[in-house]
Formats: structure tokens, sequence, C-alpha cells
């Protein structure tokens, strides 16, 4: 019992120390030009425009002559999802693709909502602005910047956006929802320059926000839209009210990270782990390596090379989808890895999934949303937002299935003002897509919260 009293005490005193010490830190950036060639002398175009997906005739032949003329290769007996996509359920879903797929349909479906575009810092910025049909009594609604990440897309909202814009109980607030892509993904151009890292991203998303006329706004976002968001609130910490999150890995290792990664086993309580912590990050030390290792080849090969496997996927539908769904499978669940069919249709529909797949295809953009990976890597693990807290309100959901669990602890190390834990019954790394409802109840008990501290 001594024991455990003594080192609460010498880990409370450092934390407390890191957090007087980091406690008015504020992330610096400079403005940017990703355009072609060197920036114009004239004003910069604050112009919005209306944009509609479209597609043709040519754009289907092409795709589909391409599909036909892939080569199948067949999988290893017994195999499953452990080699990767299994080839025998991807013929089905090539199949399935060719012939019953309504590309036009999906593109009606994707129209619903307004599709705008803007130029920020030299390239086009693609973004969806939902504005509810109706705000209760005299309030107003509460504007909410939405990121994505890889390899998804705007299209991961599409469940959420309704449940946030529209919700059915009376007592939920009401949100003007904005959903940029990245640049590099889906419709928002690609950089043409070298250097387009997630804090570039966050300050183009800071000035769309402004240009749209929000002064202060909520975000959310996970995977790559964690780090973009993240780093918008390390940015302008007043300008974004409350921050909400559903991936959250330690981005930079510290003591209390160590100490209790070597103690927690020991003395949970003294890091007020759970037993699903205990569960998630204690199983043998080989296992979390062989199981690090086994998913993260994508990673070293868009944090090096993007452009070369990038080309090949860039000319071949069947091989680029297969090299996203197959994250759509294991980033789900580990262990659709030993079901022959990935489990895919288990959480999404393949409508969904390949609406998200042609999004990559029709825009062209595989190889630049790769490149994001290099960007940021590439700059090393010690960049100046991994030193920096975050000091505003901030929500973490606790989906189990996703890719790292990051329990309450090392939440606390860089979210200084975590409002609310959520432990989620369900979901995984795609869990806007996968549980829009479970995700659209936690932002609104976030929201809520923060909103009746600030009244």
């Amino acid at each position: 019992m001594f024991t455990e009293v003594l080192f609460g005490l010498l880990i409370g005193g450092l934390i407390f120390f890191l957090v007087q010490r980091s406690r008015n830190k504020v992330l610096k950036t400079e403005d940017g030009w990703w355009g072609s060639g060197a920036p114009p002398n004239t004003e910069e175009d604050v112009s919005i425009r209306p944009f509609k997906i479209i597609t043709s005739d040519n754009e289907l032949e092409d795709l589909y002559r391409r599909i036909d003329q892939t080569r199948p290769v067949p999988s290893l007996e017994d195999s499953q999802f452990n080699y990767g996509f299994n080839s025998q359920y991807l013929q089905k879903v090539v199949s399935y693709w060719r012939h019953d797929f309504d590309w036009r349909k999906q593109v009606a479906k994707l129209n619903q909502f307004p599709h705008f575009k803007t130029n920020i810092e030299g390239i086009d910025i693609h973004y969806l602005h939902v504005k509810p049909k109706k705000v209760p009594g005299e309030g107003s609604a509460i504007p909410l910047i939405m990121v994505h990440g890889w390899p998804g897309s705007f299209y991961e909202f599409y469940g959420l956006i309704p449940l946030l814009t529209d919700p059915s109980d009376p007592d939920d607030l009401v949100f003007e929802v904005v959903c940029p892509s990245i640049p590099g993904y889906g419709f928002s151009e690609a950089p043409h320059k070298k250097g387009f890292d997630s804090i570039c991203a966050a300050r183009i998303f800071h000035k769309l926000m402004r240009r749209l006329g929000f002064q202060q706004f909520y975000a959310h976002g996970g995977d790559w839209g964690w780090l973009v968001t993240t780093n918008m609130a390390q940015l302008e910490p007043r300008t974004v009210k409350g921050l909400h999150v559903n991936f959250a890995p330690p981005s930079k290792p510290g003591l209390p990270l160590t100490l209790s990664l070597i103690l927690g086993r020991h003395f949970p309580k003294l890091f007020g782990f759970t037993d699903i912590d205990i569960q998630r990050l204690f199983p043998c030390m080989e296992k979390l390596v062989v199981e690090s290792i086994k998913e993260s080849g994508y990673m070293h090969i868009q944090a090096t090379k993007p452009d070369t496997v990038g080309r090949g996927l860039n000319d071949s539908p069947v091989g680029m989808a297969a090299y996203i769904l197959e994250k759509f499978s294991t980033w789900t669940c580990r262990d659709f890895r030993n079901l022959e069919d990935g489990g895919l249709t288990r959480k999404f529909s393949l409508d969904d999934l390949l609406t998200n797949v042609m999004i990559y295809w029709t825009s062209g953009c595989i190889i630049s949303s790769m490149r994001f990976y290099k960007e940021n890597f590439g700059k090393g693990f010690d960049q100046p937002h991994s030193k920096i807290p975050v000091n505003v309100p901030t929500g973490f959901a606790c989906f189990p299935n996703e890719l790292m669990h990051t329990p309450k602890l090392w939440v606390t190390q860089k979210y200084r003002k975590l409002v609310t834990f959520s432990p989620l019954a369900r979901g995984g790394h795609f869990a806007a897509m996968e549980e829009p409802q479970l995700m659209a109840e936690d932002i609104q008990k976030f929201t809520k919260i923060v909103e009746k501290k600030k009244q």
C-alpha cells in the first residue's frame, strides 16, 4: 500500500510539473504556397464555388476495361486474409463492382449534401457544408469541422452527418457541419510542392473555417483527422471550442507512459488502468511486436517511397481496391483476418466500400494521399507538435477494436482538459462509418458538457 502511494505521489508531482511547464505553449506556423510554380502577385481569390461530383460514359468504360483485363491470382489454401486480401473473395467483389455496383446512383447519393471548392494557399480545397434544416428555439447551430484519414474520405461521415444536423431527440444539440477533403485526398487538389504535412492542413482548415464566417467552432477527427484537428487546437486554442477524437496514439513517450508500461500490470490502480486496459496493453511482448509488424507494412512503404507502389495502384482499379479494402477488413476487427471474406460486409455494405474506392479512383488521388505519410513521418518523430499539449476541452471516444488502445492516463498526457473519456461497446478504426449512432451520441455528450460549462 505504501509503495503504491509513493509511486502515486511521484507520478502526480511529475505530471503537475509537466503541465505547468507546457501550459502556455502554442504551435507556430507560417503561410505556405502549394500551387504550381511561384505564387502570383495578385490578391488571393477568396471566392467559394459550388461543386458537383459527376461521371461519364467514358469514365465508366475505362474502369470496366481495366477491370476486365485484371489477371486473377489464386490465394494459398486456408490463408483467408492473413496474406492480404483473399484473391478468391476479391474476384467476387470485382464481379459485383463490374456488374452490379451502380456508380451513377452513388454519385447522386454523394451529391445529396452541398459540395464546394475554394482556393487556399494556391490549391483548391473541396468540402461539404451541411446546414441544419431547422434550429430549435432562438438558438443557433453549433459549427463542427470533421476531418477524415487514410484510406478513408469525406464519405465516411455520410451516416453521421444527418444525426448531427437533424437529430431526432429534441434535447440534442444541432450542428452545422463542414467536412473538407485533406489536400491530396478526394476532390481537394494535391499540393504541388514537398513538405505538406498535418500542420499545413490544419492551417488551411482554419483559413477555410474563417472564410465560411466561423470565429469559433468544434472539431472532430479520426486517423489523420485526429492529428490535423489536434494541430488545429494547438495552433489556435481560442478558436477551437472543443476537440473530439476517436484515435489518440501517444505522440511522444514520456516517463509517466514508460512507468505505466513497466508497472501497470502489477499496480493497475496506480495508473487508473481498467480490466480492458490490462487486456489490451499487456499480452506477451512477442505478440505485440508481431501484431505491429503485421499491420504496419503499408506505413513503411508510404512513409518512404509512396510514388513507386502508388503508380501501380493508380493504373489498376482492382489493385487499388484490394489495397484499400484490406484495411477496412483488418482495421475494423483483427479477427477478420481469419475469415475467407475478411468480414467486410459484417460492418459495411459493398456499395459503401466501393463508393469510397471510387472517390480515390475517379479523382486519381491514391499517390498524393499516400504522400501524406512521407511528409509527416519523413520529418522524424520529434516534431514541435509532439511536444506541445492540447489545452482545449477534449473528448475521446474509445472504440474497442481500434488499432492502438489508448488508456485514459495516456490521453491526458497530451490532452490536458479531457472532458469525456468514453469506452464504447463496439467499433473499430473507421468508427464514424461503422458506428455513426455511437459516434453521434458521444459527440453530443461531449459538446453538451462543454457548452454548459461555458454558459
